[in-house]
């Protein structure tokens, strides 16, 4: 059980009734709380959810439309999603309880002052390194649509600017990031064929490949919903054509890609985690042709090159730079 689910169990007499779930971890919580649903935007964790427990876990980046009571926010890393995320709930809570739990290294106590807005917060409890924040709402907020608080920048490449549409709560909101700036820099004489962005976050990357190389296919995928509804809208506003799916690590792919392309996640949470990376690059070939091609880019310390050799076959470091290699491999 995850400790912020201990922590709100250990106040349960204040969840029995109608309770929506925001951002909960896929454990047994819903299972302990017979009539509260779940709110999620990470695809794995909603497909264990539901798996479990059928109809009770809605996915996206929007609230479920059905009435609750309560809510709770599990709080995510980025300041900008926790914004959201509470004015969304609270403008539909008026005189009723909203709270928040949160990991203390996650930054909980700072957190909890934005709950001011809305009323006056108390802490219930601290446990297991975590607490629980609870407030009524006494003013509740207009609601903010979600695409008022993207960022737009503009990327100054060789072709021409590109566009991008960065949603709260995605990877390096508004801004580009040094790894994905220098891979943007490595992606001359890519194959021709279906092209997967794998962890495509805001796509940067599938948005300036789907431009440069017109006659590809892209696929761009991410496990975040935030991430996708990103980079549709970022095609969008480039005028671009590409198909963005939702799922959880590279099983969730297509089969018989000709390039597989990659700034890949690490970190869940506040928490560092390989696992999404490092299958990828352990089912490289599942999902790439023979002769196709993977070129990602990662943080110099981690060790991807053996891993992407015993996959592939090969590997060499084509560029390095800033802290960060970009690694090229070729399915034999």
């Amino acid at each position: 059980m995850d400790p912020r689910s201990e922590v709100l169990l250990r106040q349960a007499d204040l969840f029995q009734g109608s309770l929506l779930l925001a951002g909960l971890p896929a454990d047994d919580l819903l299972g302990k709380l017979p009539a509260a649903h779940g709110w999620s935007w990470h695809a794995g964790d909603h497909a264990a959810l539901d798996a479990r427990f059928a109809g009770r876990s809605h996915f996206g980046v929007e609230a479920p439309a059905q009435a609750f009571d309560a809510a709770v926010v599990f709080l995510p890393k980025s300041r900008d999603l926790a914004n959201y995320l509470l004015n969304t709930l609270a403008s539909r809570l008026a005189g009723r309880e909203l709270y928040l739990v949160g990991e203390k290294r996650g930054g909980i106590e700072g957190a909890a002052k934005q709950l001011h807005a809305f009323g006056k917060p108390r802490k219930l409890d601290s446990a297991r390194h975590c607490q629980l924040w609870q407030v009524t709402v006494e003013h509740a907020p207009q609601a903010k649509s979600l695409q008022s608080l993207a960022e737009h920048f503009e990327l100054a490449l060789a072709d021409g600017p590109l566009q991008i549409v960065s949603l709260p709560g995605v990877f390096s909101h508004g801004r580009l990031d040094r790894g994905s700036a220098l891979l943007l820099e490595n992606l001359d004489q890519l194959p021709t064929g279906h092209v997967l962005d794998f962890g495509c976050g805001a796509g940067v990357l599938g948005a300036a490949i789907k431009r440069r190389y017109p006659q590809n296919r892209i696929t761009l995928l991410d496990v975040d919903a935030f991430a996708v509804a990103s980079s549709r809208l970022t095609l969008a506003a480039n005028g671009l054509d590409g198909e963005v799916i939702s799922g959880d690590g590279i099983d969730a792919a297509p089969r018989e890609l000709d390039v597989i392309i990659s700034n890949p996640p690490f970190h869940t949470g506040v928490h560092t985690n390989y696992q999404a990376s490092e299958n990828l690059l352990r089912k490289s070939a599942d999902h790439l042709k023979k002769g196709g091609e993977m070129r990602l880019v990662a943080n110099s310390f981690l060790r991807y090159q053996p891993l992407i050799e015993e996959a592939l076959g090969n590997c060499r470091i084509r560029d390095e730079g800033q802290g960060f290699r970009i690694y090229q491999a070729t399915r034999g």
